[in-house]
């Protein structure tokens, strides 16, 4: 039995522990919210270091990572400072290689009329696979990084753009406090409509869920959804506004979906190599599972 726990910033309610199995192999997989206080998050990793055989950070990703880039979060490295035995994931493996999957996905379970239209992407460089994915396929993107990470209401429309942003932005974005970067704790729960004509403008609205809910209005009539991390609020809310379908990147277990870096978390503790799998290997045991991101009709 193995055991992977991801230690998140967000909100404890969200909290989930749920059994698995994973080339048959049994895997606890949990999820331990700290409401968004960043010294008991410290405290929990230090306590478990050695204790699990994988951790996922949540509510935070400890790297910006655009292909071979990686920028490192400096406030949020310091949440593993003390771990030492047990490997640390933040999802930026699964971000690069199962969330390159969801618009074959459309296509697959919607029809051919998703191989093009317009999608919303909250912050492309945080999900940078799913970005590229959307380019590549000929989609109208408009990234919200300036908006969602921000607060500044300027769309970025190209990759050309995305990747000027990344070269002299990120680094200075990635030494800002956790507090200004994203919503953790009880502000992951309020929903602040804003940059509404882009959520109208798109057909399909992606990233993170959290930066999703942030901003949505209350009309999504007809909009699909492309997230990860999900509850079953979340649907309910979405669901509310109209969205039509909820593309989860990663699989809908005991009714909610986890992060990529608790999933990531999973598959390294199977793996059993005391480190992070690299992408080769994540896409390598995604293909045997069969892993791909699921769709879910509201």
């Amino acid at each position: 039995m193995k055991r992977a726990v991801s230690v998140s910033l967000g909100s404890s309610e969200r909290d989930k522990q749920v059994e698995i199995e994973l080339f048959g192999e049994k895997v606890i997989i949990e999820r331990q919210g700290t409401d968004g206080d960043v010294d008991k998050a410290i405290a929990r990793f230090t306590e478990l270091d050695g204790q699990v055989d994988a951790f996922g950070v949540g509510g935070i990703d400890l790297w910006v990572q655009m292909g071979d880039k990686r920028y490192p979060i400096h406030d949020a490295q310091k949440l593993v400072k003390n771990v030492s035995q047990t490997p640390v994931v933040d999802g930026s493996g699964l971000k690069n290689t199962l969330e390159r999957m969801v618009v074959q996905t459309l296509i697959d379970e919607l029809g051919p009329q998703m191989a093009n239209g317009r999608v919303l992407i909250t912050v492309g460089v945080d999900r940078y696979g799913m970005t590229l994915a959307f380019f590549e396929n000929n989609y109208e993107v408009v990234c919200g990084d300036l908006m969602f990470a921000l607060g500044i209401g300027i769309p970025v429309r190209s990759l050309k753009q995305l990747h000027l942003l990344a070269k002299f932005l990120v680094p200075i974005a990635t030494r800002l406090p956790l507090k200004m970067l994203y919503p953790t704790g009880e502000k992951q729960d309020e929903i602040i409509p804003k940059f509404t004509k882009y959520y109208e403008w798109a057909t399909v609205i992606a990233g993170d869920c959290h930066y999703i809910r942030r901003h949505m209005p209350a009309n999504l009539q007809g909009k699909i959804i492309v997230t990860n991390t999900t509850t079953m609020k979340d649907m309910d809310l979405f669901r509310e506004r109209g969205v039509t379908h909820v593309i989860t990147t990663t699989p809908q277990l005991d009714g909610r979906s986890f992060g990529t870096n608790m999933m990531e978390a999973a598959l390294t503790a199977v793996a059993d190599k005391k480190r992070p799998l690299s992408h080769a290997e994540l896409s390598d045991m995604l293909r045997q599972l069969n892993m791909k991101p699921s769709i879910h009709k509201l």
